[in-house]
């Protein structure tokens, strides 16, 4: 398995999308430009503020790195550094002179055992194997002139899914998912096994809580999750847990299927569009709300379980008697293009999970709402597996 084959798919469409924006290439050039003048002193400021762990000092971990270096196809010659911190924290950074230099931080190398410190290598040299250096995150969002929103907000999204692409790279290095999970749950809570005794299942339920939480009204994700480069640790285990099921890691998920997966769990991070004041986010609610009526009225009639949903999307007064509800059933597909054509695949599928959550609010999904909600998804652009995936993983909610 190289490691290419294993990189998030969003991770790549969108690292290769960002390479070509004008505003990229621009900064690009003027760091090539910069570069071109001498070394910007990277590996001067590693040797005079932190300790270099040479193979004889460290033997174990530069041990660790070998394997590391090996199964990812690093080709660059590595040095690993340390430095005085009480917080986890590890970086790679861009190659200069050659040479390749990750930095941990001293109160990690002594919190991780063995095990977890390979999926913290394997994750930073991912960043190098897939280049993510070449979309430079912080010149760009910190420099003197900001991105439009637009280009930010993409510049954010692709940033979670390069941790997810780094996270697989961790994870092909360690080959022991348990360890892995345990080493997020560090990473989030800075606590060692010594003072809490960790539960991977109540560590994952926080993203079933999530979820919970924003399929109430007005309690989509905040705009600090919008804004972060980082996805919560719980909805990186989550989407682990995926990659560990899908073919890619010898299970029998296929690999569109992880990603559709993947896709789902990160949503949680986006800006909702329940509230948003876009003319993406009004096409997206347009469907919805036609889409919520259709299906609710496919089955034989709208039940008032499935009005009491409607009502904690559009409010308690937006259901009336006086409502056209086949006029309102005609008009599904033609929203569903709109939607189609102005939102992201992640927008299109929110929409979608929310259609199949009401559908299942009398107690299943029945053969009639099903044929409706694989329409939605045809016209959507979007496999009908995600169908299934999203009304197992409601099941599994409960």
């Amino acid at each position: 398995m190289q490691a290419a084959d294993i990189r998030c798919a969003n991770d790549l469409a969108l690292y290769q999308k960002l390479k070509k924006n004008r505003e990229v290439k621009k900064v690009n050039q003027q760091i090539a430009r910069h570069e071109a003048q001498g070394p910007s002193g990277i590996r001067r400021n590693l040797l005079s503020t932190s300790v270099r762990l040479t193979p004889g000092m460290a033997p174990k971990i530069a041990s660790m790195a070998d394997e590391c270096i090996e199964k990812l196809g690093v080709e660059l010659p590595l040095e690993l550094y340390v430095y005085s911190s009480p917080q986890f924290n590890a970086a790679c950074f861009k190659p200069e002179d050659d040479r390749l230099y990750v930095m941990f931080s001293s109160s990690l190398l002594e919190g991780f055992t063995s095990q977890e410190l390979k999926f913290v290598i394997g994750h930073e040299l991912g960043h190098h194997v897939y280049d993510h250096h070449a979309v430079p995150v912080g010149y760009l969002l910190r420099g003197k002139q900001r991105p439009d929103p637009g280009l930010a907000l993409e510049l954010f999204a692709w940033s979670r899914y390069a941790e997810i692409s780094a996270d697989r790279a961790g994870a092909h290095c360690a080959q022991d998912m348990d360890v892995v999970a345990r080493s997020l749950f560090k990473l989030s809570s800075g606590l060692t096994s010594k003072v809490v005794e960790f539960s991977l299942n109540d560590f994952v339920a926080q993203v079933d809580d999530m979820q919970a939480v924003d399929q109430e009204p007005g309690q989509g994700a905040p705009p600090s999750d919008w804004f972060s480069t980082h996805p919560f640790s719980p909805l990186r285990v989550k989407a682990l847990k995926l990659f560990e099921r899908s073919e890619l890691y010898g299970g029998s998920v296929s690999k569109q299927d992880l990603e559709i997966g993947v896709q789902s769990v990160l949503s949680l991070m986006e800006p909702s569009y329940l509230e948003a004041k876009t003319d993406t986010a009004e096409a997206m609610r347009r469907l919805l709300f036609a889409g919520l009526i259709a299906v609710a009225d496919a089955a034989g009639g709208i039940s008032s379980a499935e009005l009491e949903i409607f009502a904690q999307f559009f409010g308690k007064h937006a259901f009336t008697d006086k409502l056209d509800i086949e006029k309102i059933k005609q008009t599904v597909s033609r929203r569903a293009a709109q939607v189609s054509q102005r939102a992201t695949e992640t927008q299109a599928m929110q929409v979608l999970h929310d259609m199949c959550v009401i559908a299942q609010a009398d107690g299943g999904v029945g053969a009639s709402e099903r044929v409706l909600l694989e329409q939605v998804a045809q016209a959507l652009s979007i496999p009908s597996s995600f169908i299934c995936q999203v009304v197992d993983a409601d099941k599994d909610l409960d």
